[in-house]
């Protein structure tokens, strides 16, 4: 990947990287300091506290110590279109294709592929989670966070065969891999955050959990503090490779 932005036409204050639905920025902070090359950010987000703190955290040198600046877009990020990408040489986003629905999936694919611009999406759900030791509620627990994770309509853990098929669908090249958290003694603190949050989403979507839940989330939590606890959360990378625009077919 880093080979192959290097060869992308930038403009006079770099590459140009959008990253769509940029939350506190942690894409760029890992990513930027990673590329060669003078860098330009433009981050889209709904939200202006999210935005000005991504901008403030932002990294200001690349691998090889050249420049990255940094613009933000407050908008609706189901309605990017190929003109709000124009010039991009690359378009990023963590976390976000599980929470959209197939239609907004399928504009956003659109919008990538007519601007000619690959596409790296990681971290979307996958829909699996391991702990260890096993416990009897562990299954159900996970049957109901995926149900909560396609609620209103958004793909939750169908979020990247879904995409996959609509960049494929507009002509792209795509490509996934598996992306696992793997949470163990040494991450006790983030462990025990992740379990509060999923176990809460699981009792929101089927409230008759919530007496078995409260006993299992004391447990695993207990287990956890006692270093007793390791979890792999899994998720899914994916780098869409779309022709440059106006390239040849």
């Amino acid at each position: 990947m880093r080979i192959g932005l290097a060869d992308l036409p930038g403009r006079a204050d770099g590459l140009v990287v959008h990253d769509v639905g940029c939350g506190t920025g942690s894409m760029g902070r890992w990513l930027a300091p990673r590329l060669d090359g003078a860098q330009h950010w433009v981050l889209h987000d709904r939200d202006p506290y999210l935005l000005h703190f991504a901008a403030v955290a932002a990294p200001r040198t690349a691998a090889d110590g050249s420049r990255v600046t940094v613009e933000t877009r407050r908008g609706d990020l189901a309605r990017l279109t190929q003109d709000a990408l124009t010039g991009a040489a690359l378009v990023t986003a963590s976390a976000l294709l599980d929470v959209l629905t197939a239609e907004e999936v399928g504009t956003f694919a659109a919008a990538c592929v007519a601007a000619g611009c690959p596409a790296l999406l990681t971290l979307s759900v996958a829909g699996r989670v391991e702990l260890g030791p096993a416990h009897p509620l562990d299954a159900e627990i996970t049957e109901a966070f995926n149900d909560h994770q396609r609620r209103t309509g958004m793909l939750g853990p169908d979020a990247v065969d879904a995409a996959a098929e609509a960049f494929a669908g507009h002509g792209a090249t795509v490509r996934t891999h598996p992306s696992p958290w793997r949470l163990g003694p040494g991450e006790a603190g983030l462990t025990a955050q992740w379990l509060r949050g999923w176990v809460c989403a699981a009792v929101e979507q089927r409230p008759e959990l919530r007496e078995r839940a409260d006993r299992y989330l004391d447990e695993r939590l207990a287990a956890c503090a006692a270093g007793e606890l390791c979890v792999v959360v899994h998720h899914t990378d994916l780098l869409a490779l779309c022709r440059p625009a106006g390239g040849a077919p």
